[in-house]
């Protein structure tokens, strides 16, 4: 209805959407159709980004959090504290980061459920990769398998410094009689990004090994993992 007296108003127009709208909307397609195997890190985390912030350009943060961190690997892994000291990094940010995290290592490790490890161990190593390797402190985690070498048990048994965290054959011995295992892997990493052993890795180890054997559990296996790399004590024979 015209008001009395006045001219029409004249139609509102809408606004243009955003410039990135497009692109992102590429980048969806491109997604569903190729998969994520040829995106670009900065790519991967600026999708990620846009469904926890959706009325903004994100690739500048994708950019910023890859600066900071170095590859869309530490990004996911990095403490959440740390990702919401960047910038633009809030609360749902972080959590949808994390939850790619999260289920990153859920799914590698369904690969070795139910599994002989031993005949599984490019997944166990993806697995303990995902899962520790960018860890910015020294983490203790121990896996007890039972007589058909499968998996117990996945348990993280001590947190420590960036150098360093204390280990109790004891409590090593203790757990796995507690929960009936007949051998054990460990795993640690070491955030200096080397995973050569030091000399008080290889003599904890033996310890371990030697308390194990007087309770008639066998230590298969002791790994060090840092970002992309890990080294075995089985195969490089200093078990």
């Amino acid at each position: 209805m015209t008001p009395m007296g006045g001219d029409a108003a004249p139609p509102a127009i809408a606004a243009p959407d955003p410039h990135y709208f497009g692109h992102r909307q590429r980048l969806r397609e491109k997604l569903l159709t190729q998969g994520a195997p040829g995106f670009a890190d900065y790519e991967l985390l600026e999708l990620l980004l846009a469904l926890a912030i959706p009325r903004r350009d994100v690739k500048p943060l994708a950019k910023d959090l890859l600066a900071r961190f170095g590859d869309f690997g530490s990004v996911i892994a990095a403490d959440p504290r740390d990702l919401m000291s960047v910038p633009g990094v809030k609360e749902t940010a972080t959590a949808a980061l994390k939850l790619v995290h999260g289920a990153s290592i859920r799914l590698l490790k369904s690969r070795v459920l139910e599994r002989p490890l031993l005949s599984a161990w490019d997944d166990l190593m993806d697995y303990c990769l995902a899962a520790q390797s960018r860890a910015d402190v020294e983490e203790f985690r121990v896996l007890f398998l039972d007589t058909k070498k499968r998996l117990i048990a996945d348990e993280a048994m001590q947190r420590g410094t960036i150098n360093h965290t204390p280990v109790y054959p004891r409590e090593v011995v203790k757990r796995a009689l507690d929960v009936r295992a007949h051998s054990v892997i460990m795993v640690h990493n070491h955030p200096s990004g080397d995973p050569t052993p030091s000399q008080a890795d290889v003599d904890t180890t033996r310890q371990i090994k030697q308390g194990l054997a007087t309770v008639d559990i066998v230590l298969l296996d002791h790994v060090i993992v840092a970002p992309g790399r890990y080294i075995s004590f089985r195969q490089k024979k200093l078990l």
